[in-house]
């Protein structure tokens, strides 16, 4: 987000992380000082802990519309999409997940010898694939309700309803880290028995998120063991001043959503018809009907996404690629290649994310900024 002359830089990087809501840290900052205790314990120190904990939960489960038991805190996406893989499948044959999961869940399924279900152009599960992978070997289906690259929103509802009649045994897992900031994602995982968010992807701490485990996910399993904690579903001793934070920080999203959202519905639109109009033989990977609005992917013929994330760093704009690097080389996006792009036409591809905090200025800036980038690293 731009902040005048203090700060010219202009974040466009939201999917990765947002900054702190001031909700967040002024409900944080307390129990980083004097309340320090262990929720565990029994004396006067530790009930204050225990007490904000459950607070957190309660509030945590509202929001999320789940029970306060079914709230499990985890260190974040990554673990809560582990303990909902490793958590139920028992063995091979007996997960299956979308071809675009965050790497938290498709490696997971991978590791237990899981199934991928294909997805179209367009970055959608294939439905009938999915129902011809569906067997009473299935233990656990994982499909994402929003993609982190692309910003697709899958159909989960359907995929829920095909599960329950194809593999009644079977539970439903969403990765909602990318949809809590957007999306009323206490309806749309309503279905589901097993959902992740992620605190810092809405305003929270890094290091602290929730694994949402409904009634018919009572056989997960725990990765973490030592402890009682989290009704025995994950040991360790609790972030409480990163569990109150989070709890903060997602009370002030949801308050603040409806608003957000027509806000960066026109900033985003800005932003890509500026680029759009800026620089020619640029195109969006999604139509923006496909996705949410905060997340735009674009491709860029001629450009390669890495290089030109550089000169963007050098302008004052800060973006990221649909590409991770994997042992010193430049790997495409596992998405992009799901989504039927070649190798050479996924190292074109860059992400622009907004966030809650993001201005007109910020866009007014990041257009010039990246027509410029492109013209030099085509000249």
């Amino acid at each position: 987000m731009s902040t005048g002359d203090r700060d010219p830089t202009v974040y466009l990087d939201h999917a990765a992380t947002t900054p702190m809501r001031a909700e967040a840290v002024a409900a944080m900052l307390p129990f980083l000082a004097g309340s320090f205790g262990n929720p565990s314990g029994s004396h006067r120190i530790a009930r204050t802990a225990r007490r904000a904990l459950d607070d957190a939960r309660e509030t945590l489960a509202v929001l999320l519309g789940a029970h306060p038991g079914d709230v499990v805190f985890t260190s974040g996406g990554t673990e809560a999409d582990n303990l909902a893989v490793f958590g139920i499948a028992t063995g091979s044959g007996t997960a299956l997940c979308s071809a675009v999961e965050h790497p938290a869940v498709l490696q997971a399924c991978l590791a237990v010898g899981g199934s991928v279900v294909r997805v179209d152009r367009r970055g959608v599960v294939d439905l009938d694939m999915l129902v011809d992978q569906l067997d009473e070997k299935v233990r656990i289906v994982s499909v994402m309700l929003v993609n982190n690259e692309t910003g697709v929103r899958q159909p989960l509802e359907t995929v829920v309803a095909l599960v329950r009649d194809r593999a009644p045994r079977a539970l439903v897992h969403t990765d909602a880290v990318q949809a809590f900031s957007w999306l009323d994602v206490a309806a749309m995982t309503a279905g589901a028995d097993l959902v992740s968010v992620s605190a810092h992807k809405f305003g929270g701490p890094k290091g602290v998120g929730v694994l949402v485990a409904r009634d018919r996910a009572t056989p997960l399993r725990p990765m973490l063991r030592g402890g009682p904690q989290e009704r025995e579903r994950r040991a360790g001793t609790q972030n409480v001043a990163g569990v109150v934070a989070m709890a903060a920080a997602a009370e002030a999203n949801v308050r603040d959503r409806e608003e957000a959202s027509r806000r960066v519905l026109k900033l985003s639109t800005r932003l890509v018809e500026g680029i759009l109009g800026a620089v020619p033989q640029v195109h969006e990977a999604v139509a923006p009907g496909l996705r949410i609005d905060a997340i735009c992917n674009l491709g860029i013929e001629g450009v390669e996404g890495e290089e030109l994330l550089m000169v963007l760093d050098e302008l004052g704009v800060c973006a990221s690629a649909g590409s991770a690097c994997a042992s010193g080389a430049i790997e495409p996006s596992h998405v992009l290649l799901a989504m039927g792009r070649s190798t050479e036409e996924a190292k074109h591809h860059v992400r622009l994310s907004l966030g809650h905090g993001t201005t007109q200025a910020d866009i007014d800036s990041a257009v010039p900024a990246f027509a410029e980038a492109v013209e030099r690293l085509r000249s």
